[in-house]
């Protein structure tokens, strides 16, 4: 089994460490956030951090790296207050990881990829057409994480959208029969499986299947 320690990894070229510390620790959402500015301007980025806060309220959260260069999503949802989360499916992953361009604040990665934008229900920010799960969500927060100077954005979930076909009748969202993709490190895309679903777990009762 290899082994690298923390000298090992300070002496690792920096690209071969961010793969490295970014792969190790699993498979990451695949998520795309689209925001739009206070002057109209959409923007489209891949983000591989949100992750669950909460479902009462609703609530999610994801990583922003620190604001040393321009962080156009950051500076759309504070102005506005606005931002949508779109699932990465399988027939999306090349448009999706090419959001990760840095283009002009005047350049929508929507105009440079087959990506579409769609407004539902009057909210500010766009979606994206093709995406079989859409969330509409508000900025709540965000909290300074000291050690590398990364931001914890809170945001609320306020508006579900769903492909019929993957929401099963306990409110289970099926990523299989939605094709969802996972983000290995920094470029990979994966497409997982479902191995099973268990009963809710409680002391000396057995573990049984529930699919």
């Amino acid at each position: 089994m290899k082994y690298l320690n923390t000298t090992d990894l300070g002496n690792m070229p920096s690209r071969k460490r961010a793969h490295l510390i970014n792969s190790c620790t699993g498979y990451k959402s695949a998520n795309l956030l689209g925001t739009k500015s206070k002057n109209g301007e959409t923007n489209l980025a891949i983000f591989n951090s949100v992750i669950h806060i909460g479902s009462n309220p609703p609530m999610l959260g994801f990583i922003l790296r620190p604001l040393t260069v321009k962080r156009d999503t950051y500076k759309n949802f504070k102005e506005t207050g606005f931002f949508t989360v779109n699932q990465v499916k399988k027939d999306m992953i090349k448009d999706a990881h090419h959001t990760a361009a840095n283009y002009d604040e005047q350049i929508s990665e929507f105009s440079k990829t087959n990506l579409t934008e769609s407004y539902l229900d009057d909210f500010h920010a766009p979606y994206v057409s093709q995406s079989s799960i859409k969330l509409g969500c508000r900025y709540i927060n965000e909290y300074e994480i000291k050690e590398n100077n990364c931001l914890l954005i809170i945001g609320a979930i306020e508006h579900i959208y769903l492909s019929d076909h993957i929401l099963e009748e306990d409110g289970w969202v099926n990523l299989d029969k939605a094709n969802t993709v996972a983000i290995v490190g920094l470029d990979g895309y994966a497409l997982p499986k479902l191995l099973n679903r268990f009963n809710y777990s409680k002391p000396d009762e057995p573990t049984i299947p529930i699919t």
